[in-house]
């Protein structure tokens, strides 16, 4: 038997896991500020939705998905990305048929088949947030600052937003087409001649340093926008000028997926190598459409959780780890055990954290154990608590000692 996790993964163990909920409270936090509520949805899927939804030519589909055949003879995928499983729960349950916008948001596990690296796992952990049926700039703005609000709660300070569009269909064809002729003749890697045939906008966003150079000069969509999506993203400029958002027009922001459409957005964070994009995001005005519903646009973002507490790490933001219990209960003898039992259903009562001895210890170790665990305070209870009906509960900080009726913690509670 083989006792590892599988490569690629990684266990959230007790003294990581606050920091998970640390993050995931801020999550709420401004989601609710922002209006969205939260959507759970399966951690795996017909693979047909993602093919479609993500695009047949892309790596994620071609290399990364993690797919099945189900006992029932049906292909089946564990989700490699959060946005195509949140438009089939849209139109499955009919949330069009609610008010518009529809804000919806998930914390999900994610999986992709590729070389792990910093903050890029097999399985990982992605927050995204999409609304459905806003179409105008306004609505990609929020996204950004939304985003923006929450690396900010976060911790992090310095944060670099770049923008670009990709333009609407008509846009792309023109674009793809004024790409293909510059990069004729021009040597670049394998994988992007591949791309010139399929999807020539991810060349723009090839990792190797000659393509790079290569598509420096290469031309830009925001110079071929057709009127509309020409207005479209001034408007998005001008919104996020007004919530005194700096910003920069990257013309490489291009994003790995297929169903972008106008604006798309990346943000980076400190210094974690090629990973410092703590978020991407953009409008796919026509994948509600795809998955078979109406025309419906749509925006939104994610970020990968890993990513994002390793950014912090690298920045060294201390983010709060799991707490340390409030009070360390002893005992001494079997009275002293029930009444020990009752004193601490009593606190956890009163929203008080108690890690009650269950080792029977000698009262030397219970001590040595409640300073090892960090408690704030501790209370050995034996005969003589017991018949005098009073406890002390010490301060393990500062050694302060307060006396306390037993039968009055259920009532009155203790100082902490």
């Amino acid at each position: 038997m083989e006792n590892r996790a599988p490569r690629g993964t990684r266990d959230v163990l007790p003294i990581d896991s606050g920091k998970w909920q640390y993050i995931e409270g801020k999550i709420h936090k401004v989601c609710r500020q922002f209006g969205y509520f939260e959507i759970r949805t399966p951690v795996f899927e017909h693979t047909e939705l993602f093919k479609r939804g993500i695009g047949d030519d892309t790596d994620i589909v071609q290399k990364e998905m993690y797919t099945f055949d189900d006992k029932g003879g049906r292909s089946i995928t564990l989700r490699p990305e959060g946005t195509a499983g949140a438009v089939r729960a849209y139109l499955e349950h009919n949330l069009h048929a609610n008010t518009s916008p529809s804000r919806l948001y998930y914390i999900c596990s994610c999986y992709r088949y590729e070389k792990p690296q910093a903050g890029r796992l097999r399985e990982f952990h992605q927050f995204g947030a999409e609304m459905f049926g806003a179409g105008g700039a306004t609505a990609d703005v929020e996204a950004i600052s939304m985003a923006v609000e929450l690396l900010v709660s976060a911790g992090l300070s310095k944060l670099n937003v770049g923008i670009n569009s990709v333009g609407c269909g008509e846009c792309k064809s023109a674009y793809n087409n004024s790409l293909k002729e510059y990069f004729k003749g021009k040597e670049v890697c394998e994988l992007c001649q591949n791309r010139l045939e399929r999807n020539p906008m991810r060349v723009l966003d090839c990792k190797n340093p000659h393509c790079a150079e290569i598509a420096e000069n290469a031309p830009k969509m925001i110079d071929i926008l057709c009127g509309e999506c020409a207005e479209h993203f001034k408007s998005v400029q001008d919104g996020l000028a007004a919530l005194g958002i700096d910003f920069v027009i990257d013309s490489h922001i291009v994003r790995g997926l297929d169903y972008y459409t106008r604006t798309v957005f990346e943000i980076t964070a400190g210094d974690i190598g090629a990973q410092n994009v703590v978020c991407g995001g953009g409008r796919y005005d026509r994948l509600v459409e795809q998955f078979g519903g109406k025309p419906t646009p749509a925006v939104g973002f994610a970020m990968g959780l890993e990513r994002l507490l390793l950014c912090l790490e690298k920045c060294d933001i201390e983010v709060p780890g799991s707490d340390s219990p409030d009070v360390y209960i002893g005992w001494i003898g079997e009275e002293g055990r029930r009444c020990a039992l009752k004193l601490a259903a009593d606190l956890r009562g009163q929203a008080i954290s108690v890690d009650l001895e269950v080792m029977e210890r000698s009262p030397r170790a219970q001590m040595k154990y409640a300073d090892k665990i960090g408690a704030g305070h501790s209370a050995i209870i034996g005969g003589d608590e017991v018949e005098s009906g009073e406890f002390v509960l010490r301060d393990m900080r500062t050694g302060e000692e307060r006396k306390y009726r037993i039968n009055d913690v259920s009532t009155k509670g203790v100082e902490i």
